[in-house]
């Protein structure tokens, strides 16, 4: 998994739905990567407040050969999996963590961090089915919750099910940064759409 776990930070305003907030990581720094692009939610619905990282090939080339070394080693394919994801290569990053989560198929973290990226290469079924994953090994994983909320409303216009998603981060996570990113997107869905909630489809 992600040493920060990963997860979305989405700004701005895509197709009326959500706006203004950023999740943030277990270490507590913000994250807030961009929308993908390639998704149904406009691509300039979200700016990103950091740059791609710089893949350091000199430590891809080691992890690589520590890899190909030692093919039931989880670390150095998780490790490459974070380096592609930071620099926004996720198909590379999807490589190495199919890999790391056939070594490891019980750490809903790395599970999640596949989802994500999957949605980030315009996948967003396989990322919802991978999140279903995530939610077997633990039903109250936050992060995947907030997630698989992201995706159905941006991914799928599945409003219905994102509020649900992120009622549940709410109910278990009121003060943490998922709570918190998961009130605000609520909040945000119900002044768009009315005291009576957000309707599928609008």
């Amino acid at each position: 998994m992600k040493s920060d776990s990963v997860a979305f930070g989405v700004a701005g305003i895509a197709f009326g739905l959500i706006a203004g907030w950023i999740i943030g990581t277990e270490q507590a720094k913000p994250v807030a990567p961009p929308v993908a692009a390639q998704t149904s939610a406009p691509a300039n619905a979200a700016s990103s407040s950091t740059r791609a990282a710089i893949v350091d090939e000199a430590k891809v080339t080691a992890l690589k050969s520590v890899a190909e070394k030692e093919p039931t080693n989880v670390k150095p394919r998780v490790e490459l999996g974070n380096l592609y994801f930071d620099a926004e290569r996720y198909d590379d990053a999807i490589t190495w963590y199919e890999q790391a989560v056939k070594l490891s198929p019980k750490d809903e973290n790395l599970s999640t961090d596949l989802g994500v990226s999957y949605y980030y290469t315009n996948q967003p079924d396989k990322a919802l089915a991978r999140f279903d994953e995530s939610l077997k090994i633990n039903p109250k994983h936050t992060k995947t919750l907030l997630n698989l909320g992201i995706v159905r409303a941006f991914g799928k216009q599945d409003l219905a099910g994102a509020t649900k998603a992120w009622e549940q981060v709410l109910a278990l996570d009121p003060n943490g940064p998922e709570g918190q990113a998961a009130k605000r997107a609520l909040e945000t869905l119900k002044s768009a759409h009315g005291a009576g909630g957000p309707k599928p489809g609008a």
